[in-house]
């Protein structure tokens, strides 16, 4: 047997203890392969029709393509197979190529659970067990039954809190693998009412995309060629014509309405893909982390365990910020060393105010900045030169028009430039950070402001980075590598560069990462 995640010993197909996955996956993986090509077979018939004989054999060669897919699914079945053992999960699977995987079971953060509209409605699940390594190198079982998933789900608690309690690490402090855990606490959820107003904000115009791809794929169907710019100026001819002869006041008219209709097809698209994405949409304080449950058509069970938290990101938007309660609309992001759907973090509140996102941000780890907090602004300098290297382009744009004689374009390039220093002058306003005695705080932008929150003992690097300008103008940026990416300080004098690195390398220092299981005690800044 192999180290965690790399190949193990693959032993014959009569081993016991070993389980296949469930035999209706075989439906559910047909039925997702014939959906996917569902579009493409019905643009292939219709293309061929005029053939002879062409849609008949484009239905044959569609129907052994789909018989041809189902015996490569159903050797994929028969060859894929997993075990659990007494110290980690095995995986083992491939035909020609055969690919064995062990991850022992203190290596696993937890198991997610994701239902796909095919297989829920199969009573199947996906299964990933989740590592912190991310995309392809989790380990993932396609499909088991849900009862299975929630069995194997508790296993590896089990066993993952039983290794570490005979290691003398709990993965709690004060945790036993025999007690009794407490019923979980609901945090945060949304209701009908909720959502629709969350769905209202999440413009999207995901709808328009959907039609140019089916626009490519019956393209040989519609009566015409639709990327051939002058057949499109000749069928709109005419009624450019008619709205060149209904005067001014109609055409603004119906230029406004194909706005609104526009604006309106985007609030649509972002409803429904809100809908689908967040109904039910369900957080909980479990003794394992906080359990998110979420979704309509596929439906995602997760648990983010809270001693792998990194960070904290609230994130907001103008708008949302100006007209909901209590300070307005925001959203609550964990950053975790597990993914969540390829993304680096878990949102655990979607759409809530701060008094609801406190709460959860403070059992993670993080609270929120007390009233008295001391913030900092960026140098001064460094925001005159990016007002200044921001403008300069639009300003020697304005200069070659006014040589040119064309005055009132320069003056339109000047206008600009001016309203680009001015964006930089309100960034240096509202970009700020703070240092208490456990946490880092960041807070930046103006149209979608976010405030970060990073807890100093989990900072993996500490960076002084200065370009040539910087190094001349005596400000720094503070680089801190976290889980997914890096927070940065921009603009801040050197020394208080060089003290803020200080002051949070001797709280990493400080600090035993073998025993980190919960934020620290707090130190001096």
């Amino acid at each position: 047997m192999s180290g965690p995640g790399g190949a193990a010993q693959v032993t014959g197909p009569a081993a016991p203890g070993w389980r296949r996955t469930h035999p209706l996956g075989l439906l559910a993986r047909a039925l997702s392969y014939a959906r996917g090509a569902a579009l493409p077979l019905v643009a292939a018939i219709v293309g061929a029709r005029n053939w002879p004989g062409g849609a008949g054999a484009v239905a044959m060669v569609a129907v052994m393509a789909f018989a041809v897919n189902a015996v490569v699914v159903w050797l994929g079945w028969r060859h894929h197979r997993y075990l659990v053992g007494a110290d980690e999960i095995r995986v083992e699977h491939g035909l020609v190529r055969r690919t064995a995987r062990t991850v022992p079971y203190d290596r696993i953060h937890d198991v997610a659970i994701e239902e796909p509209a095919l297989a829920r409605l199969l009573g199947l699940a996906e299964i990933r067990f989740e590592t912190g390594a991310g995309g392809k190198d989790e380990v993932t079982l396609r499909y088991v039954s849900r009862e299975e998933g929630e069995a194997l789900r508790e296993t590896v608690r089990t066993r993952r809190a039983e290794a570490s309690h005979s290691a003398g690490s709990p993965t709690r402090p004060g945790a036993r693998a025999d007690a009794v855990e407490p019923p979980p606490r609901l945090l945060f959820a949304m209701d009908p009412r909720r959502l629709l107003i969350f769905g209202l904000f999440e413009f999207s115009l995901v709808f328009f995309a959907v039609l140019f791809g089916l626009a490519q794929q019956f393209d040989a169907v519609l009566p015409f060629d639709i990327w051939a710019v002058d057949q499109w100026q000749q069928r709109a001819g005419g009624p450019v014509e008619v709205l060149r002869g209904i005067g001014l006041t109609a055409q603004i008219a119906a230029a406004v309405l194909g706005v609104v209709l526009l604006g309106l097809a985007g609030l649509a698209a972002g409803l429904i893909r809100t809908v689908l994405r967040d109904w039910g949409f369900r957080l909980e304080h479990t003794p394992r982390g906080l359990r998110r449950r979420r979704g309509l058509l596929t439906r995602t069970d997760v648990v983010v365990p809270l001693h792998r938290v990194q960070a904290v990101a609230i994130r907001t938007g103008f708008v949302r910020r100006r007209v909901g309660p209590d300070g307005g609309w925001h959203r609550l992001d964990l950053v975790s060393l597990a993914q969540d759907s390829k993304s680096s973090s878990h949102t655990v509140v979607p759409f809530g105010t701060l008094a609801e996102i406190a709460p959860v941000a403070a059992i993670a780890g993080f609270p929120l900045p007390e009233p008295g907090t001391r913030w900092h602004r960026p140098s001064a300098r460094y925001c005159l030169d990016r007002a200044l290297l921001t403008a300069l382009p639009a300003g020697l744009l304005a200069g070659a028009l006014a040589v040119a004689g064309t005055g009132w374009n320069a003056l339109a390039m000047l206008g600009l430039a001016a309203l680009l220093a001015l964006r930089q002058a309100m960034a240096w306003r509202l970009d700020r950070h703070a240092l208490s005695p456990l946490h880092i705080h960041v807070r930046r932008g103006w149209l979608a402001p976010r405030h970060d929150i990073a807890l100093r003992v989990r900072l993996q690097t500490v960076e002084i980075v200065q370009g040539p300008l910087a190094r001349r103008r005596g400000y720094a940026d503070v680089v801190f590598g976290i889980a997914g990416g890096t927070l940065r300080i921009r603009g801040i004098p050197v020394i208080e560069a060089q003290r803020l690195r200080a002051a949070v390398l001797d709280s990493i220092a400080g600090t035993d990462f073998a025993h980190l299981s919960a934020p620290p005690a707090a130190a001096a800044p």
